[in-house]
């Protein structure tokens, strides 16, 4: 439901800067960090900051491949 991708960036970021928060994450997670991107998530979620992803779209779908936005 959240992460530290979604904390630091939500829509606003690419795929492949979200897969690298991803793996960050995999490789620092403990019990604090999971409480600071809870309490981070509920001031994002409160705050609407992240929705949209430019002007046109929430977020480019995942395509599978490492090239960003295509």
């Amino acid at each position: 439901m959240t992460g530290w991708a979604q904390v630091n960036g939500r829509n606003s970021t690419d795929w492949p800067e979200r897969l690298a928060m991803d793996v960050w994450y995999v490789d620092h997670y403990s019990f604090w960090l999971d409480v600071r991107i809870l309490l981070k998530t509920i001031g994002i979620v409160l705050s609407g900051r992240g929705v949209n992803h430019g002007r046109d779209v929430t977020m480019h779908r995942f395509s599978g491949d490492h090239s960003g936005d295509s």
